[in-house]
């Protein structure tokens, strides 16, 4: 019985995915087939395409990212400020203990 190529019981996509990165991967044959283990060199050098790939996505996801902390920041000080606004105007502190706790109720209103 002749012995199937393990590649051939890939997904189509799955196949086309391995193609790229044999292809990346190929950018480091000079390195990879002077090794004493050629295949697992092979797999180590498609190892750092990916990891170069991921930090290119983290570096993009991060910097997307940083404009919608801003717009949350903005956000949650707007809303200590509406709740502020709304307990002084129900709790009127008159002592430091009273004020304490209404800071407190404000912080703790903060966390919905």
């Amino acid at each position: 019985m002749a012995k199937i190529d393990w590649k051939e019981c890939l997904a189509e996509e799955d196949k086309k995915i391995l193609a790229e990165l044999l292809r990346k991967a190929k950018r480091y044959e000079c390195a990879y087939l002077r090794a004493d283990d050629v295949k697992a060199a092979q797999l180590w050098c498609a190892l750092i395409e990916l990891v170069k790939e991921f930090r290119e996505i983290k570096e993009t996801v991060d910097a997307l990212k940083q404009p919608f902390v801003k717009i949350v920041e903005i956000g949650n000080a707007e809303k200590r400020k509406a709740i502020e606004k709304i307990i002084k105007s129900l709790i009127k502190p008159t002592t430091e203990d009273q004020e304490k706790a209404t800071q407190d109720l404000i912080d703790t209103l903060m966390k919905f």
